[in-house]
């Protein structure tokens, strides 16, 4: 299951990103701040899951 959510993870982060990219482009400040947000989110689920790994062994 660890490979499935990490890719779901990474897949947020991307799309965070694009949100941003766009945002930035557009000057929508509450689209730039949403992709920002989406990142933060899938890395702190990305640290979440490398824990849950180191002590799986």
């Amino acid at each position: 299951m660890g490979i499935v959510d990490k890719a779901k993870n990474t897949a947020e982060k991307l799309t965070g990103q694009g949100k941003e990219a766009v945002g930035d482009a557009t000057n929508n400040d509450d689209l730039k701040a949403e992709g920002q947000k989406d990142q933060a989110k899938g890395s702190v689920k990305n640290a979440a899951e490398d824990v849950k790994d180191v002590f799986k062994k």
